[in-house]
C-alpha cells in the first residue's frame, strides 16, 4: 500500500514525536457500504492490528484498547476516538488519544473522505499523530516504521473484513 509518512521532532516540545500521514485507496464496494464498515466496531476491531476492544460509548465516541507492536516493546493503550465534522457517507474527522501507562501518550487526528468511483469508492485520508514519554525514546525511525505497518495493515484488514478488494492509489500531492 502507498502511504505518505513523514516524522519530525517538533521544535516546541523536546519529548514528543509528531508524524504526518496520507493515503488514497480504491475499495471495490459502494460508498454506503464503506461508510457502514468505517462505523462498525466489529469491522474496525478486525482491521486495527492489536485492537482488543472497541465499542461505541456515545453518539460520536468510541472507547478502545490497542496493543502496538513496536518491535522491542508492545505497549497497550486505552483511549477514546471522537468523530466530528460528520457528513454521512462522505467524510468525517476522527480524533483520538490513548494512554499507555509509563510508556506515555499517543494521539492523532484524521480527515477521511469518501467519493464514488463507478461502483467502487475512493477513500482518501490525511492524518497527524504524535507520541510522547518513553515511546519517544525508542526513536523516530522505529515509531515511523511501526506507524506505517499499522496503516498498511489497517487498510488491508479493513478490506478483508468488508469482503472487498482494495488498491492503493497515487498518494495525495500533499500530506499534512
Amino acid at each position: 500500500m502507498r502511504t505518505i509518512l513523514s516524522v519530525r521532532l517538533p521544535s516546541q516540545q523536546k519529548d514528543a514525536i509528531e508524524m504526518d500521514f496520507g493515503g488514497r485507496y480504491r475499495i471495490e464496494a459502494a460508498r454506503s457500504a464503506v461508510w457502514t464498515a468505517l462505523n462498525n466496531p466489529e469491522v474496525l476491531k478486525a482491521a486495527i492490528p492489536g485492537c482488543s476492544f472497541i465499542e461505541w460509548s456515545g453518539p460520536s465516541t468510541l472507547d478502545m484498547a490497542i496493543t502496538v507492536n513496536l518491535g522491542v516493546m508492545k505497549p497497550s493503550f486505552k483511549g477514546e476516538l471522537s468523530l466530528s465534522n460528520v457528513e454521512a457517507a462522505r467524510n468525517y474527522t476522527l480524533t483520538g488519544k490513548g494512554k499507555g501507562g509509563f510508556m506515555g501518550l499517543a494521539e492523532g487526528a484524521a480527515d477521511i473522505s469518501l467519493a464514488d468511483d463507478g461502483d467502487a469508492t475512493i477513500l482518501q485520508f490525511t492524518a497527524q499523530g504524535g507520541a510522547s514519554g518513553q515511546i519517544m525514546k525508542l526513536g523516530k525511525a522505529l515509531i515511523g516504521n511501526s506507524a506505517q505497518k499499522i496503516i498498511d495493515g489497517f487498510f488491508e484488514r479493513f478490506a478483508t473484513a468488508m469482503g472487498a478488494e482494495i488498491t492503493a492509489l497515487t498518494p495525495p500531492t500533499e500530506a499534512r
